[in-house]
């Protein structure tokens, strides 16, 4: 079940999410890396968005912005975006463990935006 994010992008703005990354023992670790994709609420990848993070680190900002945050003709109202983050790191238990996670986030379709 994917990370529920109180805070509303706002249509065709800036929204930025976080990623941060932690191993089996809760602390924080820096992956070897990085890929994230962003699709709809039906699965569809918006804006072609599926990315990989050339330099992966412990906490990493995943800029969206303008077309990523575009109200599309089949929602309404509110468009659901969803953001999966896969990720894999080393220890001792291991090499290429993967993490994975994923936050839904509501876009807020504004009035005469274009």
């Amino acid at each position: 079940m994917p990370t529920v994010l109180s805070v509303h992008a706002k249509e065709q703005s800036t929204y930025v999410v976080t990623a941060s990354f932690y191993n089996e023992d809760g602390d924080a670790v820096e992956p070897s890396a990085v890929v994230w994709t962003l699709t709809n609420g039906g699965g569809i990848v918006v804006n072609s968005l599926e990315h990989v993070i050339e330099t992966p680190a412990e906490s990493v900002d995943i800029v969206l912005r303008g077309d990523d945050l575009t109200i599309l003709s089949s929602e309404a109202n509110q468009g659901v975006r969803i953001l999966t983050v896969e990720a894999t790191y080393d220890s001792v238990l291991g090499t290429d463990l993967p993490l994975k996670g994923s936050a839904k986030f509501l876009v807020d379709n504004l009035l005469k935006v274009s």
